[in-house]
């Protein structure tokens, strides 16, 4: 009897331990996904930032 006990005990560690598992799985995909989507919505603000750093470093050089 007390083996069964400990076979139940295993058992439901192992689907506790897989659910957590297959969230954090979940969680890790979607954080992929929005930072993947954050890249693409600041890229254009990255490159006019550059481009105006580039412009005032040509404006603020002595000639």
């Amino acid at each position: 009897m007390l083996l069964w006990v400990w076979i139940a005990v295993v058992v439901l560690a192992a689907v506790v331990l897989g659910a957590l598992v297959h969230g954090l799985l979940g969680a890790a995909a979607r954080l992929r996904r929005e930072v993947a989507t954050l890249e693409q919505e600041v890229r254009p603000l990255l490159t006019e930032a550059q481009a105006t750093a580039a412009r005032a470093a040509e404006v603020q050089r002595p000639s």
